[in-house]
């Protein structure tokens, strides 16, 4: 009788046994381990934070009608309608460095994004933005930039010691003069400034 107990233990205990190899394989076939982490030899899927999933670059707003830009309640600007591609990518460019610190010297490496950027550096990241500038310029370096005087679509205001432009009607400047906010770097700026001691330069047609 005790023999016969023991049996009937044993027998359990290697149906038990049998039954865990067989869900420890399974998993590992599919890639996961017992402990519900990553089978060795596998790897897990990357995790995507919540709300990340399929994430995209926000897609830029539709140009407003007419042809001056306006700025949104984000700060950034959006193009007019009837303004010529170069011009509508020039402000899209821009935009993606409005709220960047001042930094002397900013944006003029590459046109990749800097940590910050002067106010030629800015210029410049705009203009290469629209096919208008193969490498960033300093202030005097604008001095012979495109054609002299005002432009339809485009104005480079520049003096040795400062530089903005003027797109669609509207200003990036990292000087706030002129700006309520007091806000230093590029930005959008909502009034136009005194262009007094500067030269005026435009991209040739525009």
């Amino acid at each position: 009788m005790v023999f016969d107990v023991r049996a009937r233990a044993l027998l359990t205990m290697t149906s038990a046994l049998a039954a865990l190899g067989l869900c420890a394989g399974t998993a590992h076939a599919q890639g996961i381990a017992a402990n519900g982490g990553a089978a060795y030899g596998t790897q897990a899927e990357p995790r995507v934070a919540p709300g990340d999933a399929g994430a995209q670059s926000p897609a830029p707003p539709p140009p407003v009608p007419g042809s001056v830009a306006t700025i949104g309640p984000d700060g950034l600007a959006v193009p007019p309608a009837a303004a010529p591609p170069e011009v509508q990518q020039a402000i899209l460019a821009a935009n993606k460095i409005i709220g960047k610190p001042y930094r002397y010297g900013g944006g003029h490496k590459s046109f990749k994004i800097d940590r910050g950027y002067d106010c030629s550096g800015t210029v410049s990241f705009a203009l290469n933005g629209g096919g208008l500038l193969r490498r960033p310029l300093d202030s005097r370096g604008f001095f012979k930039w495109g054609e002299p005087g005002e432009g339809q679509w485009i104005t480079v205001y520049t003096k040795s010691s400062h530089a903005f432009v003027v797109i669609a009607g509207l200003r990036l400047d990292t000087s706030a003069a002129g700006d309520p906010s007091g806000a230093k770097g590029p930005r959008w700026r909502p009034a136009l400034r005194s262009t007094r001691g500067f030269k005026a330069r435009h991209p040739e047609g525009l």
